[in-house]
This record gives C-alpha cells, structure tokens and sequence, in this order.
C-alpha cells in the first residue's frame, strides 16, 4: 500500500494581501468612534465661533469628542482609552490606506 500524498499547502498569502485584509476587518471598527470625533469636534468650533454658544452650552459636545461619556461604563481611564484607540485606529488605516494607494500606483499600467 502506498503513503497518502503529502497535503498541499497553500500558497503563501503576501504581505499585501494580509494588510488589505486587516484594514477591511477594522474599518467598520473604527469608522464609527472616528466620525463621533471628526463631527463634535467640526461642531462644537461652529457653534462656539459662528453660533455665538458659550463653553457651558456646547460642553456636551466636548463630552463627546474627548470620551468622556465612557467614564461611567469604563471608569477613570475610559477617556484616555478612547483617545488612545481613536489615534491608534486612525494612525493604522492611514497607514494601511496609503500602503495599498502606494501599491495600486506602482503598479504596470497593463497590469490594471
């Protein structure tokens, strides 16, 4: 009886590939804490400087930009987490997205 075949393995996945991959599957992750951030913080500037609204009357949007809000599901270091991952995620799909535009430009023309 002969020895059953070795299996095969599959193809090495490049490193392309796999940060393409990890961007996809944080994306959604970081899209929504992102657009909290970019959006209370673009409206608290406009109230502040074009509506004429006070430190106290825009404050909860600050609440929200910073974090703060998680502090009392988190507790005292919730803020600084949510900062912390907020840079992170932005810094990782900055990268990665640049990374896969550099890749797409370098790219042959026929190759396309």
């Amino acid at each position: 009886m002969s020895s059953p075949a070795p299996a095969s393995r599959p193809a090495p996945v490049s490193l392309a590939l796999r940060l393409r991959r990890l961007h996809a599957a944080l994306a959604p992750l970081v899209l929504l804490p992102l657009l909290l951030t970019v959006s209370t913080g673009v409206a608290y500037r406009l109230l502040r400087d074009w509506a004429g609204l006070g430190r106290d009357q825009a404050h909860i949007l600050m609440v929200l930009h910073e974090g703060e809000w998680l502090r009392p599901l988190v507790g005292a270091s919730g803020e600084t987490l949510y900062v912390l991952l907020n840079g992170l995620g932005l810094l990782w799909m900055l990268i990665t997205g640049a990374s896969m535009l550099w890749q797409r430009l370098r790219r042959p023309q026929g190759s396309r």
